[in-house]
């Protein structure tokens, strides 16, 4: 049994974490501050089944205060930090509260950690630290030095932050770079939730780019596993950050995601074109080799399986609503 603090334990990954943790025994401390982003009835539910099983404390906490994270935390405990305001197009309208939560936010857990004699840490990066000049697939060893949105370079500045405090404060950090998470309870910002939501209702979606843009989509229970075996990982790791790819390895057109949404639904979708955004990358794709060779790591679920799953998640949900 192991004791795991997690960070933004109401979102989408954090939710699901806590409920495999949960299943599997161990003890869970959540932390979340059900930030705005989108609705706190939606992340109250993520965590319904926890709330009421054993061996689960629900704490409301800021990510910056520290002397409430320390009181979270026992020096046995292992910390999965996934708390962060996510999502590329939203931090150019807010760079700041990125950087409060994401930069500042890591920070604050790592001194927490610091106190409490904490030493093991697994954090919730991302692939959009690669940003768009990456020879794919990406490799973890790339410099990753020109992020092209605010939340890529929160991310890496996170990952940076580690970097300089692991040696000195004895971390010992599995750095995991997600690629587009998908499955129930995604987000309702992000493409498949999205799209799902408007052609049910028979709206057109707003398309940007050419559709020939491509993302490694990757199912949760695979982003769940490799942090579990993250958190294994930690046990014996030197100190310092190792980063590890949890991704898909297939990277899917935009056109292809729009195509086996429709197909999930039985529906035929009305598109709008429009120009590429800014902080949108062309692509992602992930190299998993070093994730395979150190973590085990390998993903099971196909896009099509876990497009089906979120779409019969989305309609139970609303049924059920109904």
């Amino acid at each position: 049994m192991t004791r795991v603090l997690v960070t933004g334990a109401a979102g989408f990954i954090g939710s699901h974490l806590v409920d495999v943790l949960l299943a599997r025994g161990d003890d869970v401390v959540g932390i979340d501050n059900f930030d705005a982003f989108y609705a706190r009835s939606v992340k109250e539910a993520n965590l319904e089944g926890a709330m009421a099983a054993p061996g689960f404390e629900f704490r409301e906490i800021d990510i910056v205060d520290v002397g409430s994270l320390v009181e979270s935390l026992t020096p046995d405990t292992v910390i999965v930090h996934l708390a962060a305001k996510a999502g590329v197009r939203p931090s150019l309208e807010d760079p700041i509260g990125y950087v409060r939560a994401n930069v500042t936010g890591t920070a604050a857990l790592a001194e927490a950690a610091h106190r409490a004699g904490v030493t093991r840490l697994v954090f919730g990066s991302s692939s959009s630290v690669y940003g768009d000049d990456t020879k794919a697939p990406f490799s973890e060893d790339a410099v990753a030095i020109h992020p092209v949105s605010p939340y890529a370079a929160t991310k890496r500045s996170g990952e940076l932050m580690l970097e300089a405090l692991a040696p000195i404060w004895n971390l010992r950090c599995a750095a995991l770079r997600f690629f587009t998470v998908i499955g129930p309870r995604q987000r309702p910002d992000l493409a498949v939730h999205k799209f799902t939501r408007l052609m049910l209702a028979g709206e057109p979606l707003t398309l940007f780019g050419d559709g020939t843009q491509s993302r490694d989509y990757t199912y949760w229970e695979d982003i769940v596993d490799g942090v579990l075996r993250a958190i294994r990982w930690t046990e014996d790791a030197p100190v310092g950050v190792e980063y590890f790819n949890l991704g898909d390895a297939r990277p899917v057109p935009l056109t292809e995601l729009v195509d086996t949404i429709a197909a999930a639904l039985g529906t035929t979708p009305i598109i709008e074109w429009h120009p590429m955004q800014p902080g949108d990358v062309q692509h992602t794709f992930a190299d998993l080799t070093k994730s395979n060779q150190v973590l085990g790591y390998q993903p099971t679920t196909a896009l099509a399986e876990g497009v089906q799953n979120f779409v019969q998640w989305y309609r139970d949900i609303h049924d059920h609503e109904r």
